[in-house]
């Protein structure tokens, strides 16, 4: 099983969303896990994308308006991938994908269309 930890910014953007919100990004989490305890690529349903703005942060879609971004951490048990869990929320958390991101959000929306998340080969 992958470890995890999430950001303060994360626990709280995941207190505002709605229990159906909670819901849907659960199931979408269960099949993260599953591809990551796989070692396969993920499935295209989760479209996992990288965040241009944010080397090496990348966005989970949970529902059509339901984003979460998350990186790879340090190793925390020998073989198994940690996650840190940054945001969730709408669409909108791509504004600002990570705690103390060196972009302000004046400059992520300025060049919203180019922060876009993109497919990481």
């Amino acid at each position: 099983m992958p470890t995890y930890e999430a950001t303060p910014r994360f626990t709280a953007d995941h207190h505002r969303l709605t229990p159906e919100q909670r819901r849907r990004f659960r199931q979408a989490v269960a099949a993260f896990v599953d591809d990551l305890r796989a070692g396969r690529q993920f499935r295209p349903g989760l479209r996992i994308k990288g965040v241009r703005c944010a080397p090496g942060v990348y966005e989970l879609t949970w529902a059509p308006d339901g984003r979460a971004t998350w990186s790879y951490g340090r190793v925390v048990v020998a073989g198994l991938p940690h996650v840190v869990w940054h945001r969730v929320g709408t669409h909108s958390i791509l504004d600002r994908p990570v705690v103390g991101w060196e972009h302000g959000q004046a400059d992520c929306v300025a060049i919203r269309n180019s922060c876009r998340p993109v497919i990481s080969s």
